[in-house]
C-alpha cells in the first residue's frame, strides 16, 4: 500500500522513529528494570504498565517502518496548474480567508493548516485553479468558497 506524503511529513515520521527507537525504549527498559528490582512481577502495576508501555511502543515502530518503507513523497509540481498535495493554497469564503497546506491524509493536522486530500475542503480544492469558486460541503451545509492563491 501506497503511503503518500510530503518531504516534511516523510522527515517527521523519520524523527519520530529516530525518537521511538532511542529515547523511548531505553526510557521504559530502565522502568521495567526497575519494577523488576521491587520483586513479585504478578501484582506489580508498575512493571504491568512498563510491559504495556512497550508493546504500544513497538506497535508503533513496526508501523512508522511500514510508512516510511511504503512512503511515495509528493511535492507540488510547479508546472501543474491548479490545487494538488503540497499546495498551499488561500482561499475566501464569504468574509473570511482561510489558508491550508494540501497533504496526505496521515498528515493531516487543521490546527496548523494542513488539510487532508479526503478532508471535504481538500476534496473541493483538488485540481482546481486560482480564481475557481467550489462549494464544499460540510457537517453544517455547502460553503462556497473562491481560490484566491495558489503556491
Amino acid at each position: 500500500m501506497t503511503y503518500v506524503v510530503t518531504k516534511d511529513g516523510l522527515e517527521k515520521l523519520e524523527e519520530e522513529l529516530e525518537h521511538r527507537t532511542t529515547t523511548v525504549r531505553q526510557n521504559i527498559a530502565q522502568a521495567i528494570k526497575e519494577a523488576k528490582e521491587q520483586g513479585d512481577l504478578s501484582e506489580n502495576a508498575e512493571y504491568s504498565e512498563a510491559k504495556r508501555e512497550q508493546a504500544e511502543n513497538e506497535a508503533r515502530i513496526a508501523t512508522l517502518e511500514q510508512m516510511i518503507k511504503d512512503a511515495e513523497v509528493v511535492h507540488h509540481d510547479g508546472r501543474v496548474s491548479g490545487v494538488q498535495i503540497g499546495s498551499r493554497v488561500v482561499i475566501v469564503c464569504g468574509n473570511k480567508e482561510l489558508s491550508f497546506e494540501i497533504v496526505g491524509s496521515n498528515e493531516a493536522d487543521p490546527t496548523s493548516g494542513k488539510i487532508s486530500t479526503e478532508s471535504p475542503f481538500g476534496k473541493a480544492l483538488m485540481g482546481h485553479e486560482e480564481g475557481d469558486t467550489v462549494t464544499v460541503e460540510t457537517p453544517n451545509g455547502a460553503t462556497e468558497c473562491t481560490i484566491k492563491k495558489i503556491s
